[in-house]
């Protein structure tokens, strides 16, 4: 029998935008920001968010995340 947490999602979101300014996080045009998908775990999720922060280097103001979405899913877990 296999762990129960080994074969649990654990989504991730890729996104990215570029920023007014860069000091805080605040988006220039909400409607153009890149979704880049929802992965299964972390490991494939920060392979394609270094693809894309790779990819937009020349632009200072351009910024991609990481949301941990099961964290916003299931808050009680740890």
């Amino acid at each position: 029998m296999t762990d129960s947490t080994e074969n649990k999602q654990l989504l991730h979101l890729v996104f990215g935008g570029e920023l007014e300014s860069l000091e805080n996080v605040q988006f220039r045009d909400l409607n153009g920001l890149d979704i880049v998908g929802i992965f299964p775990d972390y490991a494939s999720a920060l392979v394609a968010w270094k693809s894309k922060a790779q990819a937009t280097v020349d632009n200072a103001h351009m910024r991609y995340f990481i949301v941990h979405m099961h964290r916003l899913l299931n808050p009680s877990e740890k």
